[in-house]
């Protein structure tokens, strides 16, 4: 292994690459993250936010599934308290659909399939007679409660990034996978830089695919797929969103059934905002622009006014985002009975180890990179034993993962710094808002303003540890500034970035 450039090889800047980067790291590996474009710009910045158990894989008989995802809620919410909070979603009963009974049998097993201390159980509620009925239809008049959270997915694919980095991997991103060519006892990984007249080359112990919707795109490029034991197929869909103004108070979220067997969900969503999500659509097409249907969008507004109180129509959606879930194919012609559960491919006909992943979702993707690790370090006792079930994010050593503690506390330490800009660098970096603020006795000790409270200290941090290298970087994956701020301001940040970078990066 000592001769190779890396030990491990990562394909892929999504949340599945950067934990298993991450993990692999952790362990004493030397390794290597290429992602072609920015980190989490797929499917891992596309999601409906939640970390959740997936209640509706029970109908599937999912039951493994939905065990090592609620086991994995209460892991995450422990190592990330700045990044994934606790959200209750209102079930309103349609007598019509899935019956009383189901439910509540649905719900008891979700309380009880996995060990749960911070979070509540679920409960019956009389929605005439609770302020949690008031958005919906009225002719809701019963439903339940539980209780699943919610998370910044792509702030949570940089921070593993950044674990893994301060764990010595290396990370880079623009930076295409041209091509991997199997030697006798190890890998030969081509590369190409954007903008960059010249390819790279590395060479790795290890390979993980970890590319998502591309993971096949990376086997076939390179001649890998296997006569021997075929390479498994994904199923490629579509799960579109709108984004409409605030639809009602409180920060409870919905669950939609719908006559399909699916359901939509209704999230408080920015602030100001509501997000109505998802849908499930086969998708062909340009996997980095997917697009929301003239279907979805009908889709959506009609969950939606099926069920609450009001109505909304296409002239109320402000934004919409599509994502592309990489399902692993397991035969099934409906897709809502796809399994989301991951598939660790072999390649067995290499004497260098390398595995592709199919499927996963985003609550899992720590227990698939330990996974993943321990198939490729099997009776390798050089490395240390798994370490990440337990150990905080960057940012969320927050004692006793008391979130509004940890607000006051700062709230003391920079009076100065407005509450709602104080709130938003607390919910990003958690601890490690320290890095750009140690020391600030004024915003303008922050250095320049270009609009909207976006100030150049917080840029610098983003170029210097975040990867961020372009204004839609910052403002819509590393956070969601693109849904609050003035076009004056993305016009200021974009002609200052140049300069920045240079002055960062050299």
């Amino acid at each position: 292994m000592n001769a190779c450039d890396y030990d491990l090889c990562i394909i892929g800047g999504g949340i599945n690459g950067a934990g298993i980067a991450r993990d692999a790291a952790g362990r004493g590996l030397s390794v290597l993250l290429i992602e072609a474009e920015d980190l989490a710009q797929g499917t891992s910045s596309s999601s409906t936010k939640l970390i959740h158990g997936g209640l509706r894989y029970l109908e599937f008989f999912e039951f493994k599934l939905v065990r090592e995802s609620l086991r994995e809620r209460e892991n995450l919410l422990a190592m990330a308290p700045h990044l994934i909070r606790p959200l209750e979603f209102v079930l309103p009963h349609n007598g019509q659909q899935r019956p009383f009974w189901m439910i509540r049998l649905g719900l008891f097993l979700y309380d009880h399939l996995a060990k749960r201390a911070r979070l509540n159980g679920s409960r019956g509620v009389n929605l005439r007679a609770n302020a949690l009925g008031v958005p919906l239809d009225d002719r809701y008049s019963k439903g339940f409660v539980y209780s699943d959270c919610w998370a910044d997915d792509s702030r949570l694919v940089v921070l593993n990034a950044v674990d893994a980095a301060q764990k010595g991997a290396k990370i880079l991103t623009r930076t295409k996978c041209t091509k991997i060519i199997a030697q006798k006892d190890h890998w030969v990984v081509n590369t190409k830089g954007r903008g960059s007249k010249k390819s790279a080359s590395f060479t790795a112990a290890m390979v993980v695919n970890a590319a998502g919707p591309w993971v096949r795109e990376v086997i076939d490029d390179s001649g890998l797929d296997s006569p021997v034991k075929p390479v498994p197929n994904i199923k490629l869909v579509k799960g579109s969103h709108i984004i409409i103004p605030r639809a009602y108070k409180g920060e409870q979220a919905y669950v939609l059934q719908q006559d399909d067997g699916r359901i939509v969900f209704v999230i408080p969503y920015e602030d100001e905002y509501t997000l109505v999500g998802t849908t499930e659509e086969n998708f062909e097409g340009n996997l980095y622009d997917p697009r929301i249907s003239d279907t979805e969008m009908n889709y959506l507004c009609n969950a939606y006014n099926m069920h609450m109180g009001d109505e909304i129509s296409r002239g109320d959606v402000i934004w919409t985002y599509s994502g592309v879930r990489p399902l692993y194919d397991d035969g099934e012609s409906e897709t809502r009975a796809v399994s989301r559960d991951f598939v660790l491919y072999e390649h067995i006909e290499s004497r260098a180890p390398m595995i592709s992943v199919f499927g996963g979702k985003l609550t899992t993707y720590r227990v698939l990179a330990e996974q993943v690790m321990e198939r490729l370090l099997y009776l390798d006792n050089r490395y240390i034993e798994p370490w990440s079930t337990k150990a905080p994010l960057p940012g969320g050593g927050i004692s006793d993962g008391d979130f509004e503690a940890f607000v006051e506390d700062k709230s003391c330490l920079y009076p100065w710094l407005p509450e709602a800009l104080l709130h938003r660098y607390a919910r990003a970096y958690g601890t490690r808002m320290e890095r750009f603020l140690e020391g600030a006795k004024s915003l303008e000790s922050l250095g320049a303003h270009y609009g909207d409270h976006i100030y150049e200290a917080e840029i610098v941090y983003l170029i210097r540890y975040e990867w961020a290298r372009e204004a839609e970087d910052i403002l819509w994956r590393r956070s969601k500034l693109g849904m609050h701020v003035a076009e004056a301001t993305v016009a200021a940040l974009e002609k200052v970035l140049p300069k920045l970078k240079k002055e960062v990066l050299g």
